[in-house]
């Protein structure tokens, strides 16, 4: 059932939901997410079960604010807290060594926790009512497009799952990860926030997880894996003008394609779908995940994605369209 988040009621219900040891489905500025109480290793195993993903595999926390963090993390660098008071509330989840005994499903059972504080009114009013850390991954099957509307939530889980609606995603693809466990930042996972951005506000240098040179290996993180984020059709990244070349060579007979380019492309084929990306990478960021299940819907088995500039804003769009075509 899909409830409106802006009514305090409604609000209401899902926290006790989530006081209950039941799963709600909840709008941030990224996507939407599917929430259990985080405390509860016995409500965050229902998460596991809906999305058919694997219990290893960690669930970033969702906190009302920084007065929360010290439930779940033994300690926080400098830089993290920085990185905090700059970005928080807002599309950034920081990898914080985790205090013995807390959250451990979540955590898929590291010893490293993932949290962030969400910039959206209807998140922040729920997690303040829930009065605990919502565990909360994307409300989707498992490797699948992520929702960015309450209605992709309901289409994947149907009507048994309350879901606030708080319309759609102003970001529209999931938070930027830094990892904050080995002494020094290091990025997991892009985002709408630029490299730039991040050292701006930590004060330094933000390493790629290849080029770590301290405290081990990378905590295991949400929405890492080679493939991900995929929709049923088939996913091709390629540059305008092989894209071109294919469409005059298939020429009227092109069918069951999508195209989601910026060049102006030449269709000859009533038969294909086309949907012009915009030139902006917060734009296309906004609506990708939207488009995807879009194409999905209208039967599509292919479909070609123009491949990004290399310009660092495009990285988060850039990072799920590469492990959409994985």
């Amino acid at each position: 059932m899909v409830l409106p988040g802006i009514d305090p009621l409604a609000i209401a219900q899902a926290a006790r939901q989530i006081q209950a040891g039941e799963l709600v489905g909840f709008p941030t500025e990224t996507v939407y997410g599917l929430g259990a109480d985080a405390s509860r290793d016995d409500a965050v195993s229902k998460i596991f079960a809906a999305k058919g993903r694997p219990a290893d595999h960690p669930l970033i926390v969702h906190v009302a604010g920084v007065h929360q963090v010290a439930h779940y993390a033994s300690s926080v660098p400098p830089f993290a807290a920085r990185l905090m008071q700059a970005f928080w509330p807002g599309p950034l989840t920081l990898i914080l060594p985790r205090k013995p005994g807390v959250a451990s499903a979540a955590a898929g059972g590291q010893d490293s926790i993932g949290l962030r504080c969400p910039a959206h009114p209807v998140a922040l009013a729920f997690l303040a009512a829930c009065n605990t850390g919502v565990a909360g991954p994307s409300a989707n099957r498992f490797g699948r497009v992520s929702p960015t509307t309450a209605q992709h939530v309901r289409d994947e889980f149907g009507d048994t799952l309350l879901v606030l609606d708080g319309g759609p995603c102003e970001v529209g693809i999931e938070s930027c990860i830094v990892d904050c466990t080995r002494g020094q930042p290091v990025l997991l996972r892009p985002g709408v926030l630029t490299r730039a951005q991040l050292e701006a506000a930590c004060g330094e240098p933000v390493m790629d997880k290849d080029d770590a040179v301290s405290g081990g290996a990378a905590p295991r993180a949400s929405g890492t894996l080679e493939s991900h984020y995929a929709p049923n059709a088939k996913v091709r990244l390629m540059d305008a003008r092989a894209m071109q070349t294919a469409l005059d060579v298939l020429g009227a007979d092109a069918a069951h394609i999508a195209v989601y380019a910026r060049s102006i492309v030449r269709i000859q084929s009533s038969r294909l779908v086309y949907r012009r990306m915009p030139d902006d990478a917060l734009a296309t960021a906004q609506e990708l995940f939207a488009v995807l299940r879009d194409f999905d819907a209208q039967g599509v088995k292919l479909i070609w994605v123009e491949t990004l500039p290399d310009a660092s804003q495009w990285d988060g769009v850039r990072d799920r369209l590469a492990r959409a075509a994985a």
